[in-house]
């Protein structure tokens, strides 16, 4: 066995073996994986083996697409078969809103170049004959989905990965993981010592238990679950061909053949948990006893899909474990805190995304960021804050919900509350309705009657549409009170403070106390990883502002400098509540409650100051996110329900009062604002962003050679902001694809909403080879509403209001 390494991967299931096969097919030969067990030990071996390539999300469709179409290719180039039966894959909608859902991955499929398209009635019953298709309202048609072998894909992998001169060492349990000063990793085992550059944790059912060995505590549970094979049906086995897969997911199963016969799963309401303390060290090939009754009602439901389901005997019943993060997607990516600690757990359709997984691991241990933005699949989404009950009742709701649609702007309720400010009792009391941003609450829309303050989902426009209406009217009109409290922010102190910061973000520091500018932070590959406001509170402190989702994320990038001596850096999020108040009248309000001069002569815009406002010191930012003037104030977290009171009672006269996060993201758009994870991502550069003026290149920072290198190509696409013509009831809300009226793809759409005060339904999108002016069709619901490219934002171009 090696003793030294550039990785070592912990964990033999398909997706440690995907990893292994990527490191070494991009480069990294010296490479050890080892499993405690056999090869696909745990969830692998029992597992259904759907493939499928369709995602909500664009870019796990395209991992997904990428895994589906590599397994012929490993299969030829390793000579292991991998099993692969690909008869395609029928979609079913019985529900208007499932229509709405496969119509758009209709159109993404289209402008991907993806194979999903509608086929009627007829043809269905042709591909299919033993479905009954009554009550159905769309069939889509996927023809490369189907299934393969567990062990023969796991295999492949690892016969692939041996080729390239990886290793694999059986029965070579992990006993120990001790990080070294110089940030590689000591990996003992009973066979011998490994010391190892990076260090993946892929151990499936035990991740938590190798995290542990590094002192984390990953956010997993298992539950048990469920599929039945049965005997031969003979229809099926008279015919000479394979029958497409069904995905008929209002019914809640899935179903497919195997052998001669029926495999059929659930995903049960009757959640069963399994080892929540710890996966037990001798589990291996075993399963749990049968218990079909959990999922009689999911079966009856396949039963009248597929009548000849009930006239058939059970062959086999696998009830196995799965295990799940808090979403149902991945922990992926470097642990923040640690260098070179890799995780790749909680995967749970394997075999749809292991070699997409095991591709974008294998950029980013080498080249530091994966060619896609996966955010969604990234651990450092979650925090300390995702305890474990936190972690079981989302895991509940995610595997009873598993088939269910999650609509645009969702938000499901199951933990909640995590975390809270001192405001959140008293925006409960106003009728506030709220959103999970990093597991603390922010009100999302205020109802009228306390009592109404539940919504809707759904793709069309819902019951918070008009109560959002009314806050954007009162902020353009008057003013409005927003919690911006979910806002990540920091504070950076000492004499090197102004160097590191210039060494960290793209634009230059403020050299004069009192100013602010904003600034991209350059990702790895020269993208955007970040934007942020930053501000000189004196000549050895600075504020930092960003997102507050993506807090941990940036923590990789401010760990890669290290601190000047003297110098200090830390987070306040916990510590400091902020409010913006914007809006016409907002000056007016806001004098109202301090003796400092708000106007623009004393305060003008980009600027901060100390102020006591209502008798609480606060850090008051002439800026605002609404494109409207305005300011940020910011206060210590135990004086925020003082100051919002204060707020409140001060706005009466003024007609204004709070507003949410979803107004907010209507007046962003209206004045065409960006916002990172949906604008702003490491896989747009700042020339398609409209950000390129905030770099500068006369200083050096961060990731300065990546930017250096694509800063003269001319962009890909551009941001741009359409607005769609003739909406009734749906406006755009990110991932719906652009086309020209001819057909053509042109681009995507990242944020759309109704802008109430430009009386406009809007879409924020990348855009190919489009100038202003142009029509094009956006696929709102997955059908095309013609649009017309803007010159400029509708709200306030010239930006007159923000620095009025």
């Amino acid at each position: 066995m090696r003793t030294h390494a550039q990785a070592a991967i912990i964990g033999g299931g398909v997706v440690g073996c995907s990893i292994l096969y990527h490191l070494a097919k991009l480069g990294w030969t010296d490479v050890v994986l080892l499993e405690r067990d056999e090869l696909t030990s745990g969830s692998t071996w029992h597992a259904a083996a759907n493939i499928h390539g369709l995602h909500d999300s664009t870019n796990i469709s395209r991992i997904q697409h990428y895994t589906m179409n590599l397994y012929k290719e490993l299969e030829a180039e390793t000579g292991q078969g991998c099993g692969v039966f690909q008869p395609g894959s029928l979609y079913l909608a019985q529900t208007e809103d499932r229509e709405h859902q496969l119509r758009l991955q209709a159109a993404k499929a289209l402008y991907y170049g993806m194979n999903f398209y509608e086929i009627d009635r007829r043809e269905a019953e042709r591909l299919h004959p033993l479905v009954n298709l009554d009550g159905i309202r769309c069939i889509m048609f996927e023809p490369d989905g189907g299934n393969v072998d567990p062990s023969g894909v796991t295999n492949a992998y690892a016969a692939g990965a041996r080729q390239k001169g990886a290793e694999i060492h059986r029965f070579t349990p992990v006993t120990s993981t001790v990080q070294q000063p110089d940030g590689s990793w000591i990996v003992e085992t009973p066979k011998g010592i490994i010391r190892t550059e990076w260090l993946v944790n892929a151990a499936g059912l035990w991740g938590r238990e190798v995290a542990a060995l590094a002192g984390l505590d990953l956010p997993l549970i298992p539950t048990e679950h469920q599929y039945f094979v049965t005997e031969t049906i003979a229809e099926i086995a008279a015919m000479d061909r394979r029958l497409p897969s069904v995905a008929d997911r209002d019914g809640e199963y899935y179903l497919r053949q195997e052998g001669n016969g029926l495999l059929v799963g659930a995903y049960e309401k009757d959640v069963r948990f399994w080892a929540e303390h710890g996966t037990p060290p001798g589990f291996g090939h075993e399963l749990f006893p049968d218990d079909l009754e959990r999922i009689e009602d999911n079966m009856m439901r396949a039963i009248d899909r597929v009548p000849a389901l009930g006239e058939a005997g059970i062959r086999r019943v696998i009830n196995g474990p799965m295990i799940w993060s808090p979403d149902s997607n991945a922990l992926f990516g470097p642990v923040p805190e640690l260098k070179n600690y890799f995780c790749c757990n909680g995967i749970i359709p394997g075999f749809s995304q292991s070699g997409g997984l095991g591709l974008l691991a294998a950029e980013w241990m080498i080249s530091g960021e994966p060619h896609l933005d996966m955010f969604a699949w990234d651990l450092a989404r979650f925090g300390a804050w995702t305890d474990k009950a936190f972690t079981r009742a989302r895991v509940g709701d995610q595997y009873a919900n598993r088939f269910s649609i999650h609509f645009p702007n969702e938000e499901r309720a199951a933990g909640r509350p995590a975390r809270t400010r001192p405001a959140y009792q008293r925006q409960k009391q106003m009728g506030a309705v709220f959103g999970l941003n990093f597991g603390w609450e922010h009100p999302l829309w205020f109802a009228a009657d306390p009592a109404d303050a539940k919504e809707t989902n759904g793709f069309t426009r819902q019951n918070w549409f008009e109560p959002v209406g009314a806050e954007c009217h009162m902020l353009r009109q008057h003013a409005g009170i927003i919690d911006i409290s979910n806002f990540a922010k920091y504070a950076i102190k000492g004499s090197g403070a102004a160097d590191w910061l210039n060494s960290i973000f793209a634009n230059t520091m403020p050299k004069t106390v009192g100013r602010s500018c904003l600034t991209p932070l350059i990702g790895v590959r020269g993208g955007i990883a970040g934007d942020f406001t930053v501000t000189r509170l004196a000549d050895d402190e600075f504020m930092i502002i960003g997102s507050g989702m993506a807090e941990r994320y940036h923590q990789r990038f401010f760990s890669a400098v290290p601190l000047p001596f003297g110098t200090t850096f830390e987070s306040r999020t916990e510590t400091l509540c902020g409010f913006n108040v914007a809006g016409p009248k907002s000056r007016a309000m806001l004098q109202q409650l301090t003796n400092a001069s708000l106007a623009t002569a004393e305060f003008p815009f980009m600027r901060s100051q100390r102020l006591i406002l209502a008798g609480i010191v606060v850090v008051a930012l002439r800026v605002s996110f609404t494109g409207d003037l305005g300011w940020e104030l910011h206060c210590a977290t135990g004086d925020q329900l003082r100051l919002y009171d204060a707020l409140l009672e001060a706005g009466k006269a003024f007609n204004a009062g709070p507003v949410g996060s979803r107004a907010l993201m209507s007046l962003r758009i209206e004045k065409g604002y960006g916002s990172w994870g949906r604008e702003y991502s490491p896989e747009y550069w700042p020339q398609e962003v409209g950000l390129e003026r905030l770099v500068k290149l006369e200083k050096d920072f961060l990731n300065k050679p990546a930017y250096l290198a694509l800063k003269d190509n001319p962009p890909r696409e551009r941001l741009s902001l359409i607005e769609v013509h003739d909406v009734t009831n749906a406006d755009a809300s990110g991932g719906e694809p652009v086309f020209l009226p001819d057909g053509t793809p042109v681009g995507r759409v990242t944020s759309g909403t109704y802008g109430y005060h430009v009386a406009k339904s809007l879409a924020l999108a990348y855009l190919k080879d489009v100038t202003p002016g142009a029509e094009v069709d956006v696929m709102i619901l997955g059908k095309p509403h013609r649009g017309t490219v803007l010159s400029e934002p509708p709200f306030d171009p010239a930006g007159e209001r923000l620095r009025a």
